[in-house]
């Protein structure tokens, strides 16, 4: 029993294992901040997450630095050698056998030896013309003999492992039966890849296929796609690689190749395989050019290596750009990734793809038929980021001091209790109560269950009320707005006041109103969509109409109009309706303006003015409109305007904007 007690006590330290094993992967809610501070800069959500990924997250490289690693890899292939080397390897191997087939003709002295020496001179002066001459030649030279055979087989081994990454191992004894294995896989091949073709299930064939013949295979496919996709990107790179050549070079190594086999069967087998791979993945043979263009010479298979290698490249740049129509990270070919980059880099790009899925799967993030939007969970962060950045900054003996503490019916409670009376909408303390109830039971004599209430016993929370505000808040959306870097500090500001009033003041309402050269009210998740446009004219006339109604629909509350702009008026709504533009300002304008200022006075709203930057014909409108509406004008710092702001609407909804 004490054994049985030791072996289930356990031990519990700090972890020294190295970083927190429970640690997220990501820190999701930095990338939303780090998305809408994006937006707001008046980035769309598209280009803000495509920013992110580009940029990196959390330690990871991000789409920018995959892309420069491929492009660095591609330079380096560029440069690695030169696509027809094997002609040139041939030439020289040639010129080595001729030699010492020369030499011992000229230690012979009969008719025959002169004989071979003229055919000898006779020979074609292209490569593959020599090779293909030297076939029928009676060697004189046991060593010469072996040297053309030792050619052949080379580019046999070079036919084949251009198509097959395990040949080259497989052939390098020049066993004819290794050579007989080739030919039994080819004909295996042909038949798995005809009945495939056909459409039929080939999941026990392929098993079978691999279990014989997967030495030819290292890259070993899962499936008998996998094996197409293989095989087609082998041939795509060889055409490639012809492709790259020059005509008389395309030529020479075509008829280099054809000598080479020197088996109609394999031959044949080869020219079905073609064929099939066509008929299987049609797109995928594309031919072209590859530019490689380097010193060294490259045998045929390590050629059409390279050229799969760049075709790899070129295909991972485009896909890391992810500038194109319809982009996802889901298009990036992890494989290649894999097969031209370190291990880092694909875990890296795995990173940035569950990044990606773990914004929509957390709510920050919705994808639809018209595209990706920010959730009303994404826009609370952003405005709680934006008014934390901002409480920071206001005076904390300020801040938070806007409560009313008479009691009545509102939703905050005092924690004290008081007697329900008939009416009273207060909630129901029910532990008071039922406290009242065992007090007056236990009065009249032994306490007996159950408990009966008395109308009397009934008890209520006692709550504080604060006073309810209408607010509206007037943003200017005109493109100066933009140029002066004014744009992400007005957004930033709209947003941390949404979120104060909806998570402290929910009894207040809240209207923004935007405004160009027309206005138009927005939702928090409008405003962080909109993106800057070129249009001129600055409706301030509009915008007060809009805020004169919202105040009207909340009577009761404390009126409060806040405004933001840059710039003076220079559009107004004329009387069909339509706005009227002109620079500079004209009287209709300014007098249009003005009468909605004279309404909402007698609304009882005083107009607060934050003025940006040092127009002087903004200057003198809004000292005029102070000294007409009795409020005030502020010329905040861009990095201090959510202050002003924030500050501003806290102590106006305690009615004392006029005394303050």
């Amino acid at each position: 029993m004490a054994d049985r007690h030791r072996r289930n006590r356990f031990r519990y330290g700090t972890w020294r294992g190295g970083g927190d094993p429970l640690a997220a992967p990501y820190d999701v809610r930095a990338a939303v901040d780090q998305i809408g501070s994006d937006m707001l800069a008046g980035d769309t959500l598209r280009d803000a997450l495509n920013r992110l990924l580009r940029r990196g997250a959390n330690g990871r490289q991000g789409l920018d630095e995959l892309r420069r690693q491929v492009m660095r890899r591609r330079r380096q292939l560029q440069r690695r050698g030169n696509l027809a080397g094997t002609i040139d390897r041939v030439r020289a191997a040639l010129d080595q056998v001729l030699a010492e087939e020369r030499e011992t003709l000229a230690a012979e002295a009969d008719d025959a030896a002169r004989l071979a020496e003229m055919t000898l001179d006779d020979l074609p002066d292209d490569t593959a013309g020599a090779v293909r001459d030297l076939g029928s030649y009676e060697w004189h030279s046991p060593q010469a003999q072996a040297g053309y055979e030792a050619i052949q087989a080379m580019l046999r081994r070079e036919v084949l492992d251009a198509q097959f990454a395990g040949m080259r191992d497989a052939l390098s004894g020049n066993d004819p039966a290794a050579m007989a294995r080739v030919r039994d896989m080819l004909a295996d091949l042909n038949a798995l890849l005809s009945a495939h073709a056909r459409g039929e299930d080939t999941s026990e064939k392929f098993s079978g296929f691999m279990a014989r013949h997967g030495e030819f295979f290292p890259e070993n496919p899962r499936d008998t796609d996998d094996l197409v996709d293989l095989l087609a990107r082998r041939q795509e790179a060889a055409e490639r690689m012809m492709g790259s050549l020059s005509s008389a070079q395309r030529d020479q190594l075509s008829r280099l190749m054809s000598e080479a086999l020197g088996d109609v069967d394999l031959e044949s087998q080869l020219a079905q395989l073609h064929d099939t791979l066509q008929s299987l993945r049609p797109g995928s043979m594309r031919g072209g050019s590859a530019d490689i263009r380097g010193n060294e010479p490259l045998g045929y298979g390590d050629a059409v290596g390279a050229v799969a290698d760049l075709a790899d490249l070129e295909a991972l740049e485009a896909q890391l750009s992810q500038s194109y129509a319809g982009a996802s990270l889901d298009n990036v070919d992890v494989e290649a990734l894999e097969r031209q980059l370190a291990p880092s880099a694909v875990q890296d790009l795995q990173a940035l793809r569950g990044l990606e899925r773990e914004l929509e799967r957390q709510g920050y993030v919705r994808r639809s038929a018209s595209g990706v939007s920010l959730t009303p969970k994404a826009l609370r962060r952003l405005g709680e980021t934006a008014l934390r950045r901002i409480f920071r900054q206001l005076d904390a003996g300020g801040a938070g001091q806007h409560d009313d503490l008479r009691t009545g019916a509102a939703d905050e409670r005092t924690g004290a209790s008081v007697a329900w009376v008939f009416g009273d909408e207060r909630p129901i303390d029910t532990v008071r109560t039922l406290h009242n109830t065992a007090l007056r039971t236990a009065a009249a004599g032994p306490v007996a269950l159950p408990l009966r209430l008395h109308v009397d016993d009934f008890a209520v929370a006692e709550t504080e009320r604060r006073t309810a505000a209408a607010v509206a808040l007037c943003v200017d959306l005109s493109f100066s707005m933009v140029n002066e870097d004014r744009w992400a500090p007005m957004k930033q500001t709209a947003l941390a006041l949404s979120h104060l009033v909806a998570t402290r003041f929910r009894q207040d309402a809240l209207q923004i109103i935007g405004f160009d050269r027309t206005a138009r009210r927005l939702t928090p998740g409008e405003l962080a969509d909109v993106e800057p446009e070129w249009i001129q004219g600055t409706n301030l006339h509009h915008a007060l109409m809009l805020a004169g109604r919202h105040l009207r629909r909340h009577p009761e509350a404390e009126p409060v109009v806040l405004v933001v702009t840059d710039g003076e008026p220079t559009a107004h709504v004329a009387a069909d309706g339509l706005p009227f533009f002109h620079w500079p300002p004209t009287a209709a304008t300014l007098r249009a303006t003005v009468a909605e200022v004279d309404t909402i006075t007698r609304l009882g709203a005083t107009l607060n003015i934050f003025m940006l930057g040092e127009d002087a014909g903004l200057a003198r409108f809004v000292d005029a409109v102070a000294r007409r509406n009795g409020g005030r004008v502020f010329t905040p710092e861009l990095g201090r305007l959510g202050e002003y702001v924030v500050a501003d609407y806290l102590r106006a909804r305690r009615g004392r904007r006029r005394s303050a």
